[in-house]
Order: C-alpha cells, then sequence, then structure tokens
C-alpha cells in the first residue's frame, strides 16, 4: 500500500480506532453502580442477552486466538531470524522448532492466574515494542536507500495489485487490536463515584496510543522509503547488518510477543474455563485449568507451525475480526445506548466510522486470503 494512500489509510485508521477506544472506556460504567468488565457484556446490554453474546463473543474470540497464532509466527521467525544473525555459517534448523520453542514458554506463562500476574510481563512487552520499532527505523536509515530500489506495486496485472491492496486493509485494521482487551483491563482498575477508572485508564489509551504511532508509522515510513516494494512484512527480516543490533532487535521482538500472547490469551482462558464450568459443569480445578490452558497453547503452536504465512494471516485476520471488533461495533453500541441527534457531529461520526470499517471487512480477508492461497502453493508444510 505505498505512497500517498497508504500514509492516509494509517493515520485515518490510528484516528478512527483512538476514538471508538474512547467510546469503550466511556461506556464501561455507562450504567451507574455497574461495571461491564468484558466486551461481550457490553454487547449483551445493547443488543439482549443472547444476540449480544452471539455478535460480540464469536468475533472476540476469532481476533483473540487469530493473534496468538500470528504471535507464535512472529516468535518464531524471530528466533530464526536471531539464530541465522548470529550464526550465518550454522546449521539450517526449520521454522517449526523455533515457533515450537516459543510455544514452550507460552506453556508456562499461560498458567498465571490473571492479568494483575502478568503486569510485569505486559509492561516490558510495551518497553520491548518501542526498542525493536527504534531499531527498525533507524537501522533502516542507516543502511539507505537501496540502488535498485523501486516504488511500483510489486505486481504488474490489476488483479494482482486489488487484492495486495486489499491484504494491506488487513493488515492496517489488525494494528489496532487493543478494543478486544480493553474492557477486560479497566476492570483490574479501582473505580469510584468520585474517581471513577475512565480518567487513569483514558490516559493510559492516549500513552499507549502514542507509543504505538512512534513504533508503527515510523517503521512503515522508514521500511518503505529503504526498501521500496520489496520490504518484508517484519522490516527486520530485511535488515542483516549491524549485526549485534538486529539480533537485539528481534530479541526485543520475541519478548514483545511473549508478553502481548499473554495478554490477549487470558480473556480466551477465562471464556474457555467458565463455559465448561457454568455451562458443562465441569468442576473447577487446577486440573481443569492445566489441561485447558495447555490445549488451547498447543492449538496455536500447531497452526501457527502448518501455517506461518505473518502477511497472509494480518489480513485475513485483520478484515474478518479486527475491524468489526475495533472500527463499527463500539459505534453502533454508542449510536444505540446514546441515541445522539441525527446528522449531529457525533451521529457524523459514528456512521463514518462505520461505514469505515464494513468496507475493511468485506475487502481485507480477500486480500488475506489470496495471499495465504499464494504463500500456500509453493510452501513445504512443516519445514
Amino acid at each position: 500500500m505505498p505512497g500517498g494512500p497508504g500514509v492516509t489509510i494509517m493515520v485515518l485508521s490510528w484516528i478512527i480506532t483512538l476514538y471508538t477506544l474512547w467510546q469503550m472506556v466511556e461506556m464501561h460504567e455507562l450504567v451507574p453502580g455497574k461495571r461491564f468488565d468484558r466486551y461481550h457484556e457490553l454487547g449483551q446490554h445493547a443488543f439482549g442477552e443472547k444476540c449480544g453474546l452471539w455478535i460480540v463473543v464469536p468475533l472476540q474470540l476469532s481476533c483473540e486466538v487469530g493473534l496468538g497464532i500470528i504471535y507464535m509466527v512472529t516468535g518464531g521467525k524471530s528466533l530464526k531470524k536471531i539464530y541465522n544473525t548470529v550464526h550465518p555459517d550454522g546449521r539450517d534448523i526449520r521454522t517449526t522448532y523455533f515457533i515450537m520453542m516459543f510455544g514452550f514458554v507460552q506453556f508456562g506463562l499461560s498458567h498465571l492466574p490473571s492479568f494483575n500476574s502478568i503486569t510485569a510481563v505486559s509492561f516490558f512487552a510495551a518497553l520491548m515494542s518501542l526498542g525493536y520499532s527504534t531499531i527498525a527505523w533507524g537501522a533502516s536509515l542507516h543502511k539507505g536507500v537501496q540502488p535498485t530500489v523501486s516504488y511500483a506495486p510489486r505486481h504488474t496485472s490489476t488483479r494482482d495489485i486489488t487484492f495486495d491492496f486489499f491484504g494491506g486493509l488487513g493488515d492496517v485494521a489488525f494494528a489496532f487490536a487493543g478494543h478486544n482487551v480493553v474492557l477486560e483491563i479497566q476492570a483490574t482498575i479501582p473505580s469510584t463515584p468520585e474517581k471513577p477508572s475512565k480518567k487513569p485508564m483514558w490516559k493510559g489509551v492516549v500513552v499507549a496510543y502514542i507509543i504505538v504511532a512512534l513504533c508503527y508509522f515510523p517503521v512503515a515510513f522508514c521500511g518503505y522509503l529503504v526498501f521500496g516494494n520489496l520490504v518484508e512484512d517484519n522490516v527486520l527480516l530485511s535488515l542483516e547488518k549491524p549485526t549485534s543490533l538486529i539480533a537485539a532487535a528481534n530479541a526485543f521482538v520475541v519478548v514483545h510477543v511473549i508478553g502481548s500472547y499473554q495478554v490477549f490469551s487470558m480473556p480466551v482462558f477465562d471464556m474457555i474455563e467458565s463455559f465448561l464450568v457454568k455451562q458443562m459443569k465441569f468442576k473447577p480445578s487446577w486440573i481443569l485449568r492445566f489441561i485447558t490452558r495447555n490445549i488451547y497453547v498447543a492449538f496455536t503452536m500447531f497452526v501457527g507451525i502448518t501455517f506461518p504465512f505473518f502477511g497472509g494471516l494480518l489480513g485475513f485476520f485483520g478484515g474478518f475480526c479486527f475491524a468489526p471488533t475495533s472500527y463499527y461495533i463500539p459505534c453502533i453500541i454508542w449510536l444505540k445506548l446514546y441515541k445522539p441527534k441525527r446528522f449531529s457531529l457525533s451521529w457524523f461520526a459514528n456512521w463514518s466510522c462505520i461505514v469505515v470499517g464494513l468496507i475493511l471487512t468485506l475487502l481485507g480477508p480477500i486480500g488475506g486470503m489470496v495471499s495465504l492461497v499464494k504463500s500456500a502453493r509453493t510452501f513445504q508444510f512443516f519445514s
């Protein structure tokens, strides 16, 4: 997604998702004396008990499971990049084994009991994201614009260019994923009528979004400037020198996705265990927790090993489930609960976000699926 259109879409998406995050933070305590600690609880309040559950939960689960798979692939590929950078003449080791190494770490961390238990992990993950992003764009600028750089589309046919653009839309939708856990995180903040949780939560969101902008925008712009249409989905994979710095940046990526995997897996663990205990009448115990969490981690690891196509996965999941949960479901809930006056600024803003989100939902998965199919044609599975 080169040039002006790409920049415009990225900035617009950043603004839209920051706006919809503000809406969710505001709606956390919409009803006096009650807190909507889960995304589906807010959906049920807006759409009804059954309808709200069926609208939100499948999409939220798809987002969080999709992230788990993508983080498995990212962690494994970054570990392999570290190995190849430090040992350029070493024995070639399959990506599968590196994804398994990353997965084994998650088997251990996944038994932490709650969000509060992973505070330190998620804090270091945020620091690492800023660190590796700075290295990525700094090293790209240091490398300089390549002599063979081309900013033309990667393909010549209109069909392929169109599908690439669709996939790029899905990638952008994926970039802003905090909506799926924002209410769960806000639930950990104490709240009183005098000091509602939305005030510190909104400050945290603004800081997080500034960090996101500092991470994503320079990397995207500098990576494209230096490598043009040959840039990898992960810019660090395009860089080779300085060796020590590139190895360190990939190590930062690994730490970042270790923490991020846990942040987005905790709500999944909660949903699975709640379903088994409340609906299936299983007795709550450490054995139940041990088995369900290990099965989930093993599932995301297996799918990541089977389909380690980072770019295609981003586009598909970005459009299929992240666009609805981040771009327009919060707006629909806001319109339904607050009922802003027709043609007012709030009414226009929300409907504009809904239209953009629907476009991403329709086009993103198409581009992602085409990319997955192309990658699978020439890929040797479990290699």
